[in-house]
């Protein structure tokens, strides 16, 4: 891909940006690349250079206070193309940043390849957000009637999920079998849409923000 492109990668990894360096380069040719280490040394560049073509953001740099970082960055530039760059993989962090208008998020521990991909993708405009870190059912206006369909005693099994108990302590609490167990959280991973436990915790959770 040949094209001037201005990108700023902001992140406080000296480390990190360097790879990030090498994957844009690997990306695209003759990009204009900027850097912070701050959130506030992004929007003085910000401010000097209020459209680049993409922004990559680590979560955690200074200043940013995570998720929150963010928000502030859309709320200033609503129209910021920003590609969250983050250590934290959890797709409720994934979830999150995708809510408030990221147009990508790239896994820190990605590869080379992965990230040159991630950054081709996302400058001809397809956003990017990992498959296996993206939740089959985001939290919507559906979530209620979803957990509505669960019966009671599935809706107690996912409560103690969320309480942190292993399978075999709700069997002891139910005073049922462990596959017996193993069946309804089948039946509510369907339900909910999701693919494992964390996901349907996460989906609860959600529901009781």
């Amino acid at each position: 891909m040949d094209a001037t492109y201005t990108i700023i990668i902001a992140d406080d990894h000296p480390l990190f940006r360097n790879a990030l360096f090498q994957s844009v380069h690997m990306a695209v040719s003759g990009a204009n690349l900027q850097e912070a280490d701050t959130l506030d040394a992004l929007l003085t560049l910000l401010a000097k250079e209020p459209e680049p073509d993409l922004v990559l953001l680590d979560l955690k740099m200074p200043g940013s206070n995570g998720i929150s970082g963010l928000i502030h960055l859309k709320n200033t530039y609503p129209d910021l193309p920003i590609v969250v760059v983050s250590a934290s993989e959890e797709p409720s962090v994934v979830a999150q940043v995708k809510k408030h208008g990221a147009f990508g998020f790239i896994p820190k521990s990605s590869d080379m390849r992965t990230l040159v991909d991630a950054l081709n993708k996302v400058l001809n405009g397809d956003p990017y957000f990992p498959e296996d870190l993206v939740m089959t059912n985001q939290p919507g206006s559906d979530l209620a009637e979803k957990i509505a369909a669960l019966t009671p005693q599935q809706y107690k099994v996912l409560g103690m999920l969320s309480d942190g108990l292993l399978n075999k302590q709700i069997a002891y609490e139910l005073n049922v079998s462990e596959a017996t167990i193993k069946a309804h959280m089948t039946a509510i991973f369907r339900k909910l849409g999701v693919k494992n436990r964390t996901q349907a915790v996460i989906l609860l959770n959600e529901m009781n923000d």
